[in-house]
């Protein structure tokens, strides 16, 4: 018998699969799509503990979505000819023909050039990600109201413009690609580490974007799409060590690299002289991550060198948050003394971001400075977010209070 909880993870689970071939269904109304869904879902609360789990569960769910879609087409005379296109045959099974590729047709049609984007990548992440309005709000530093409204307009935009539910010919990926692995990334780093609730890591988002990652290298032969798989790949194979068994955050220079996913490793290893032919950032990410990961003792990192390829990561992506991490990198390197002025430089930029105060605030401990880093801890924890990352931070606090 299926519990309340255990549906709530095949909801987790296969929420992001289930919504994007219902879009197909609905020819790209994704508003259609979403209370199919959430009708399907419902479904399965009331029928699962009665009547037993499917043996595909995946399959039921976007059999009942795609019935019950059609329904409401059937309501709205307007959209007849779908339902003549795409009205299936009574079965207890939806056909799964297609269903792989139609997150990747999904996230084509999200990250479309009519869409702003700003657009492309927070309907990618409410629809692929499952983030919700407050999550991706929260993430371009909005209002919910306002991220609710923009929302609303692309999907509307979609539906009107008559935008195709497909990967675009060869001829179109080029102006799309950047888009794309910028929302591709974007579902990772939330999933990474979590911008709210009490998981630091969402693993299902982690895969999901290496998934699709892996799509996108089948599909785009280029060094960049590379990079980006190698440096997702990398940073999850650490995903064992990052916390504790408490949910706790464990920092990189503390972690057991005996629980780093070390195949995982090798096999981004292998992708990055590759992807350093290419340009964009990911490449000099991936080889960031890269010295990280090939390092067997924390002492061992290279951090010279990651110093310099944040040079280069600056000139490529040139953001306040990639010289927050340069920062850090010279006062690994050369001591936080030569670091502390850099992450000041950046004041008006980051006050806001969390992670710069916790930078500054690092940097003070190690020096010593701990009434000034108590300050910029508590500036930190007034700006977080996440639970596992409040109580680092209140730890750290702690040590440097006592």
């Amino acid at each position: 018998m299926q519990t309340a909880a255990a549906i709530a993870d095949v909801f987790r689970g296969e929420r992001a699969r289930v919504l994007a071939t219902t879009i197909r269904v609905c020819n790209g109304d994704f508003e259609l799509a979403e209370e199919a869904v959430q009708e399907a879902f419902a479904a399965a609360l009331a029928r699962w503990p009665v009547e037993g789990t499917p043996d595909e569960p995946r399959a039921w769910l976007v059999s009942v979505a795609r019935f019950k879609a059609i329904d409401e087409i059937r309501r709205r005379v307007k959209l007849r000819e779908i339902v003549a296109a795409e009205e299936p045959e009574p079965t207890s099974e939806a056909p799964m023909i297609g269903v792989t590729d139609d997150r990747l047709r999904l996230i084509f049609t999200c990250c479309h050039p009519a869409l702003a984007p700003e657009a492309q990548i927070a309907l990618t992440l409410r629809t692929l990600g499952g983030l919700t309005t407050e999550e991706i709000a929260r993430a371009f530093l909005t209002s919910p109201v306002t991220m609710a409204q923009r929302l609303v307009r692309a999907k509307t935009k979609i539906r009107d413009a008559k935008i195709p539910y497909e990967v675009p010919e060869a001829s179109e990926l080029a102006e799309r690609t950047t888009a794309v692995m910028t929302v591709v990334y974007l579902i990772f780093n939330e999933g990474y580490a979590a911008t709210s609730g009490d998981e630091w890591i969402r693993r299902d988002l982690c895969r999901e974007a290496i998934r699709l990652g892996r799509l996108l290298v089948e599909l785009i032969d280029a060094p960049e799409v590379k990079g980006l798989l190698a440096l997702m790949l990398l940073h999850d194979a650490r995903r064992e060590a990052r916390t504790n068994d408490h949910g706790d955050v464990v920092l990189l220079e503390e972690q057991d690299r005996s629980k780093w996913d070390h195949a995982q490793i090798a096999e981004a290893l292998a992708l990055v002289p590759i992807a350093l032919g290419g340009g964009g950032p990911y490449p000099v990410e991936a080889a960031i991550a890269a010295l990280h990961s090939s390092a067997a003792r924390a002492a061992d990192t290279d951090w010279p060198q990651i110093a310099m390829l944040f040079d280069e990561l600056y000139r490529r992506k040139p953001t306040s948050v990639v010289a927050l991490n340069r920062a850090v990198a010279v006062a690994m390197a050369r001591g936080p003394a030569a670091g502390l002025p850099l992450v000041d430089e950046l004041a008006c930029d980051l006050a806001d971001y969390h992670l710069w105060h916790a930078a500054r605030a690092d940097l003070l401990r190690r020096q010593g400075k701990y009434p000034e880093a108590a300050a910029a801890y508590r500036e930190a924890l007034a700006r977080v977010g996440s639970g596992p990352e409040r109580r680092f931070l209140d730890r750290r606090l702690s040590e440097v209070t006592s």
